[in-house]
């Protein structure tokens, strides 16, 4: 008997001292495993000679464990209550079931009705799990779960449900939700939806979101298709343009580039041949304001020819004629007509050479900005492959950007040459006529002489 208080005892007092074992192996985690066992043992042997000792210490040991175990026996036997229960209520759920199959009077299996509509109920939800009729707070039907009966209030649920998707599938309706803007930044918008077919906000059409995410905006919306938003969302057009293809339509156009867009795909090489471009039409334009400008005055000298002005090259070529021709030879006065000529065509002719030149770089330059492009093009395929087409198309069609810029500047340029080359060679040739004629009648207004020796009438070049 003393025999078995005493392993009795040490029981308790080593289920006392559980804890503390265990609280020795994660305090000391650096030791092994044998040298934790020790020191547990010792700790132990001398806390059990303690209570052994301590018969108060050993007797209250004993009614802690002793509260405990029954703590945890009342815990067991609830639990096992609230299984007998649940056990009893599954089984009258089932025996509910059973009396609803048998009880039909139509030969029809509830449980079977109850299966397909879950089964259609769960499709309905997936299939509306990206539809805009989830914006807003319209709720779907519930899943129903494969143990619940059938009942009338059940199907009432998944019938109000339907009745109002599809109701809400025709009305236009306008609500507060959040949206994702172009640079990801998500705010509240006021959006309007337009049943299941799309939904708009601040005159531009939305994406749908995946899964908990809010919708978005397309990258590009059309300028028409804003400007016919806009009239709808006022009440003021008569008529809306949707998507038939159900975003597909949008997408394309989210993808297509605008002017602009295409402008700065050129990258720097395209930078460069419009701005060369522009050079070059400036200085064509200025020009030809000048020529124009000079064409005005000639004609008004042309006019009055008896008061030559020094605003235009024909009026300062006669009065340089003027101021030598007396006492000068036929073929000095016409070396002096030359030489005034030679002085006015360099004004008439600038920036031709200027503006030739660049309509003829731009072409090269974008050939060099597309053998670049497809140089990068070929250096994304050797590091990604050729796997996706689409990678090596976007490549191309941005390299070819160049070429097209260079060939938009260049057809402009030649045709500004070419009306810069028409109007200064117009203008010359009327200054050429203009002073031959002058030459020709200063020479006929001078006294004839004959050449006794060789019989040859000359004019005098005295006056």
């Amino acid at each position: 008997m003393i025999q078995r208080r005493s392993m009795l005892r040490r029981c308790i007092v080593l289920l006392l001292l559980a804890p503390s074992f265990a609280g020795a192996q994660q305090n000391a985690p650096e030791t092994s495993l044998s040298a934790q066992r020790e020191a547990t043992e010792a700790q132990d042997t001398a806390r059990l000679a303690a209570l052994v000792d301590d018969r108060e210490a050993l007797q209250e040991a004993l009614k802690t464990a002793r509260e405990r175990q029954t703590t945890e026996n009342e815990r067991r036997d609830a639990l096992e209550a609230r299984q007998t229960e649940q056990r009893k209520r599954l089984d009258e759920l089932a025996a509910k079931r059973d009396a609803l199959g048998d009880n039909d009077q139509d030969g029809v299996d509830v449980q079977a009705v109850a299966a397909v509509l879950d089964r259609h109920v769960g499709e309905l939800r997936d299939e509306l799990a990206d539809s805009w009729l989830t914006l807003g707070e319209l709720a779907l039907p519930a899943r129903g779960s494969p143990e619940a009966p059938l009942t009338p209030q059940r199907l009432e649920k998944v019938a109000d449900a339907l009745m109002a998707l599809t109701r809400e599938s025709g009305r236009i309706e306008h609500l507060t939700t959040p949206v994702a803007d172009a640079e990801g930044q998500v705010t509240d918008q006021e959006v309007v939806r337009l049943g299941d077919m799309a939904a708009f906000s601040n005159n531009h059409w939305l994406r749908q979101g995946k899964g908990d995410m809010p919708p978005a905006v397309i990258e590009h919306t059309p300028t028409a298709a804003q400007e016919n938003l806009k009239a709808f969302a006022s009440e003021e057009g008569e008529g809306l343009l949707l998507d038939p293809t159900r975003g597909k339509v949008l997408d394309a156009l989210a993808q297509h580039p605008s002017l602009l867009e295409r402008f700065h795909q050129g990258g720097a090489v395209g930078y460069v041949v419009v701005a060369l471009g522009a050079l070059g039409l400036l200085v064509a334009l200025i020009q030809y304001g000048y020529l124009l400008s000079v064409t005005a005055r000639l004609r008004r000298q042309l006019k009055h020819l008896d008061r030559l002005r020094h605003d235009n090259p024909l009026g300062r070529i006669l009065a340089k004629f003027q101021a030598v021709r007396q006492g000068l030879a036929s073929e000095a006065l016409e070396a002096r007509l030359d030489e005034a000529l030679l002085a006015e065509q360099p004004r008439l002719e600038r920036g031709q050479a200027l503006v030739k030149l660049l309509a003829a770089i731009a072409p090269l330059l974008g050939l060099l900005g597309t053998v670049t492009g497809m140089i990068v093009t070929f250096q994304a395929i050797t590091v990604f492959g050729t796997g996706d087409p689409q990678l090596m198309a976007g490549g191309i069609s941005q390299a070819l950007v160049t070429t097209v810029l260079g060939l938009i500047t260049a057809v402009p340029l030649l045709f500004a040459h070419t009306a810069l080359t028409s109007r200064s060679r117009r203008l010359i040739g009327v200054l050429e006529g203009q002073a031959s004629a002058v030459l020709a009648e200063h020479l006929e207004a001078q006294p004839m002489a004959v050449d006794n020796r060789h019989g040859v009438e000359h004019a005098s070049p005295l006056a």
